[in-house]
């Protein structure tokens, strides 16, 4: 084993590593207004799975921040409504959305007349 010699300046400490700097967590909006008599409990459909993102009280308004990692890799998603105690439900069309936009639901009486907008 060797030994530095007396006097001899010991190495430098080697430099403090560098992190990347942790990304914000990008959150999108999604805005429900919902004019059907019964509550609707609203999901998020992507990569196969479903997931409950709350529940819009009848004749009323709900906003839920979504975790952009919540709404898949792909970005591309569908929002799912069904209304509690009815076998009635509504299914969006496949939406894309990047950092920065929002979504705004409005649930109609008949829930197939329902429109959906990404902005």
């Amino acid at each position: 084993m060797l030994r530095p010699l007396r006097g001899t300046p010991s190495p430098p400490p080697p430099p403090p590593q560098q992190r990347a700097p942790v990304p914000e967590a990008i959150e999108v909006v999604l805005t429900v207004t919902n004019h059907h008599w019964l509550d609707v409990v609203v999901y998020i459909e992507h990569d196969g799975q479903r997931t409950r993102v709350g529940t819009v009280t009848a004749v009323s308004t709900q906003q839920f921040l979504l975790p952009m990692r919540q709404l898949g890799a792909s970005h591309q998603f569908r929002l799912y409504g069904a209304a509690i105690g009815s076998p009635e439900a509504v299914r969006t069309e496949t939406l894309s959305i990047q950092p920065g936009q929002g979504i705004e639901w409005t649930l109609e009486s008949s829930l197939r007349r329902s429109s959906v907008a990404v902005f």
